[in-house]
This record gives structure tokens, sequence and C-alpha cells, in this order.
């Protein structure tokens, strides 16, 4: 008799399949939304000031927050208009002086007929703390008014975020007296917080994982294995290693490390020398009855 094929039910591997499929494409999209919603936290540009057709226009972008020093760095390019500016904006017909908030170094200061040059300020940043990282916040107050030839004259500003590992918001606007202000708020980017807690929740997986390998090595009397050293050891460094690649270099002490960094060192030193003395007594009673 000829036999009979039986075809398997193939539905028990399709599910599987489109099940990571769907995931996969999950994944994705989320990742793509965030991607977008970041891009357009940086192009979104903060406006304040007048607009009056002789005023004196300027772009300000925060190019880099240092955390650890505790201020950021504003990249600032004045363009007089109207009668105030000769060759398109280029230059000052009278000597321009822009006043900028106490929290930054020094006034901006362009002479007559002379060109005016992109320039960086640093600004002091106040409140939050970087052991606080990732979620470390900060404030700052950016200010600017301008005077040309002895008279104040008024000013717009555009202000934007440049650094793509902090998020920027502006609490309050103000533009009173021809005059600019802004209260910053700076903290994590999404995309930090979301790195920085895949790297916390892997150090805790690769301490559980050292963990259950030095119950198993110890509960059965395996001796000194090896092979599970070197990993263990390798581990071992492979976290301090790992650790800091975090974004922003955060100092040793800050609130990551608390949460996950000391503790996965800790676990690991813990079962690579637990490892090693009880596989130490175990190939001594070995050789001592051979």
């Amino acid at each position: 008799m000829p036999s009979i094929r039986r075809h398997k039910p193939t539905r028990g591997r399709l599910l599987p399949a489109a099940m990571a499929c769907g995931l996969i494409v999950a994944a994705i999209t989320l990742g793509t939304w965030l991607q977008f919603g970041e891009r357009q936290a940086l192009d979104r540009v903060y406006s304040a000031g007048g607009s009056a057709p002789d005023r004196v226009d300027i772009e300000a972008s925060i190019q880099r927050v240092d955390a650890a020093g505790r201020e950021l760095t504003l990249r600032v390019q004045v363009t007089p208009r109207g009668e105030l500016a000769e060759a398109g904006g280029v230059s000052p017909t009278e000597d321009l002086t822009v006043q900028t908030s106490t929290s930054t170094r020094g006034d901006l200061s362009f002479k007559a007929h002379s060109r005016i040059a992109t320039t960086d300020l640093p600004v002091t940043m106040t409140g939050g703390s970087i052991t606080d990282y990732p979620f470390d916040a900060y404030d700052a107050a950016i200010e600017f008014s301008a005077t040309q030839g002895g008279e104040k004259v008024p000013v717009h500003v555009a202000l934007t975020n440049s650094d793509a590992l902090f998020s920027a918001s502006v609490d309050d606007v103000s533009d009173d007296d021809g005059t600019a202000a802004f209260d910053v708020g700076l903290g994590r980017s999404d995309s930090v917080l979301v790195f920085t807690a895949f790297m916390m929740a892997a150090m805790w997986g690769l301490a559980l994982s050292v963990l259950t390998g030095a119950w198993f090595l110890v509960t059965r009397r395996k001796g000194l294995t090896w092979p599970a050293l070197g990993w263990m050891a390798a581990t071992l460094f492979a976290l301090a290693a790992f650790r800091n690649t975090a974004p922003g270099t955060p100092p040793i002490g800050c609130l990551m490390d608390y949460i996950a960094f000391l503790w996965a060192e800790t676990v690991v030193a813990f079962c690579l020398a637990t490892v090693v003395v009880t596989g130490f007594r175990t190939e001594r009673r070995t050789s001592s009855t051979e």
C-alpha cells in the first residue's frame, strides 16, 4: 500500500514568528516616534521681544550643557535691522552693546561699521545636581537688552536648543521695556533616559546571571571551573567599562551607580570569590580521597 504523508500543522510555527515580527515592528515604531519627538523638541524656537522694523535680532542657541561645571554654552548671533544696520545687517550704524543677564559672563559690544561675528557665551546654571543623574535637572536665566548710540533699542530674541543630550523647556518669557528674558529648564533627553534605563537593567541582568551560575557551581560542587571563573572575572571588569559609556560621562556616585552599578559589581565580586573558595575546598577534598 502506498504510504500516506501527513502534513504537520504549521499554525504552531507561524504564531511565534508572527509575534516576533509584531514585536519588532512595535519596537521600530516606538523608536521612530521617540526620535521624531526629540527632533521636534530640538527644532522648537522660543521667541520674545518686539517686532519693530528698527530693532536688534538675536539668535541664541544652546550648544552644550556642562552639568559637571554647572554652565551651558550659548551661541549668540546679533543682527541689527532697519535704520540700526548697514550692509544688510552685517554691521551697526553706531556702537552697539547687548546686555545679558547676571548669570552670563559679560556683555557684547560691537563697533560701528564693523562686521558682527557669532559669539559663544557661558551661562551659569542653578538648581539640580549631577549626582541625580539621569534624573538631574537645572535652571538657567537668559536675558537680553540692547543699546545703540547711547539709547535703548528694541530686541527680538529667538532661543533654540542644539544639545541632543538635554531637553529644554521655557517656563516663562518676559519682553517688557525692550528686554527679552527666558527662564529655561534643562533635563536629560528621552534618549538618555531610555539608554540609562537599559544600562541599569542590563547591569542587574548580568549580576543575576553570574549569581545563578555561581549558585549552580557551588550547589553541584563543581570545583574550580576555569571557564566559568573567567566569565565572571570578565563580567566584573566589563561592567565598569559599560558604565563609563553612559551619555554625559556622569561621575562615580551618581544615582545610577547606587541603583544598579555598585550593587551589580558587589554581587559579581562576591560570587567570584565564593566560587573560588568553595571550588578550592572541593578540589582539595577530591584530591585527598584519591
